[in-house]
């Protein structure tokens, strides 16, 4: 299958499992992270294990407004139809409302929210003129379980989470369909130190077919939200 998948935060955990399992499938990728590093060896690992794939790439750090519209406009000058948007950028910083740091809950929005936000906006017009595309916001069981500790990141999960819920009732019609990925905690970079077994994590390989599967259904289906969680339940 020939077709171009955009995945925001792309050389690590979730947006890489993603990466990965659409480039076998033929997807050419559209990607972006903080670090030109390991965008150049994404590129460079994606397209020798699948020749068929072509990586496009842009350094952008999607919390600034600036860095975002740069990557946005990296993206329109592609000039490519982008069938696939994974809005996965994100970060997790511990901490209580009644204790973390004043500016705890701002950076958290302009990273979780206002990214997804403003790269959706940026890309999904096009998706309603042609009436095709599907949209996939990574949110969290912290989208809809708070918990102690969670603070602003189940703030800013929430939020995303309601977005994404309004961006399928204005879409439905425009046979652009939208998909919220609540995962649990997934063995990723967020969770080294940790001292867990690995099979007590979802692996990202499985969000990332789940994914995947969401997207190949017909045009008469779709899956508006995936609530996954570690067979043992939430950590």
């Amino acid at each position: 299958m020939q077709g171009y998948i955009l995945v925001t935060g792309g050389t690590k955990g979730i947006g890489k499992a993603v990466i990965e399992q659409f480039a076998k499938e033929g997807f050419h990728i559209i990607t972006c992270s903080r670090s030109e590093k390991d965008l150049k060896t994404l590129k460079l690992e994606i397209e020798q294990k699948y020749t068929f794939s072509k990586v496009f790439y842009q350094e952008a750090d999607l919390s600034d407004r600036k860095s975002l519209k740069a990557f946005t406009d990296y993206v329109a000058k592609l000039n490519v139809k982008v069938d696939v948007l994974v809005n996965n950028s994100g970060l997790f910083i511990p901490g209580k409302v009644t204790e973390e740091d004043d500016e705890a809950l701002p950076f958290m929005i302009n990273t979780n929210l206002y990214s997804a936000y403003y790269m959706t906006k940026a890309i999904v017009g096009e998706m309603i003129r042609r009436r095709s595309g599907h949209v996939f916001n990574l949110c969290s069981t912290a989208s809809i379980t708070p918990y102690i500790n969670g603070g602003s990141y189940c703030i800013s999960k929430y939020a995303l989470y309601g977005m994404t819920k309004v961006l399928r009732e204005e879409t439905k019609e425009h046979n652009v369909r939208v998909t919220a990925i609540l995962p649990g905690a997934t063995l990723t970079a967020s969770w080294e130190g940790v001292d867990l077994p690995p099979e007590r994590f979802i692996k990202a390989e499985d969000v990332a077919m789940a994914i995947y599967n969401a997207y190949i259904l017909s045009e008469n289906s779709v899956v508006e939200e995936l609530l996954i969680r570690p067979q043992l339940g939430d950590i």
